[in-house]
């Protein structure tokens, strides 16, 4: 069984869905610490050809609190202008109505606890690109909360049944492939490809949120890109 580990974020990238739809369980780690100025609750989507960051906004955050325990301060005014910017930089893409009309739906989701919020989005957009990845919150599997590191996904690896571990290419030095081995379990990374469509008549802006993917591919574009990467082993 493949296993797939992160942290919840908003409107991640495309290679965040690539990660979900290729193992068969995915857990969402929200009993970790929320990180501040990460992409947990902020992302970039196009707008007038460059870059514009998004954001939800959290209440008193806190990088000593778990993701789970992080409230947003999110209101419908911010809503209301979040979604203003996307309808400005999109209104003429090809997939605009449909994406937007998903983005309404995520962004309404009745909750102010963070990662209820997240995990709905992800849950959500996942039905929407067909992907049928079981998802489950590392809060809700009983483990030993005093392990760190890659301790501590070998044990939710055991806890799973899991023979194989992937990660984004971005965590290859936190994980040693020695070390998987003697629990018998796979340990690979997973590398995008270098990914271009068109965007209105700009240069290509890339690793934007799946919005801008959403945007201006179609479904079987979209399933394309899902399988458009690599498997890689550690370094270490």
């Amino acid at each position: 069984m493949k296993l797939g580990i992160m942290q919840p974020y908003f409107f991640p990238y495309i290679g965040y869905w690539q990660l979900i739809n290729w193992v068969d369980e995915y857990i969402v780690f929200d009993d970790v610490n929320y990180i501040k100025r990460g992409w947990i609750n902020r992302n970039f989507i196009l707008f007038n050809g460059q870059p514009k960051r998004i954001n939800l906004y959290i209440k008193d955050a806190s990088q000593n609190r778990l993701i789970k325990d992080t409230e947003l301060a999110q209101t419908a005014e911010d809503n209301i202008v979040l979604l203003k910017n996307i309808k400005q930089g999109y209104a003429k893409a090809p997939y605009f109505y449909e994406t937007y009309s998903l983005i309404e739906d995520i962004l309404q989701y009745p909750t102010t606890n963070l990662a209820e919020y997240l995990m709905h989005q992800i849950e959500i957009i996942c039905d929407y690109l067909g992907i049928k990845t079981k998802i489950l919150r590392s809060s809700a599997i009983k483990k030993d909360m005093c392990l760190k590191g890659e301790e501590k996904i070998i044990d939710l690896c055991r806890k799973r049944g899991a023979d194989t571990y992937i990660n984004p290419i971005g965590g290859q030095y936190l994980y040693h492939q020695e070390r998987f081995k003697k629990e018998n379990i796979e340990l690979s990374f997973l590398q995008a490809n270098k990914i271009c469509y068109k965007q209105f008549e700009n240069s290509f802006v890339p690793y934007l949120s799946i919005i801008d993917v959403m945007m201006f591919n179609s479904m079987a574009e979209i399933t394309d890109l899902l399988y458009a990467f690599e498997l890689e082993n550690s370094i270490m």
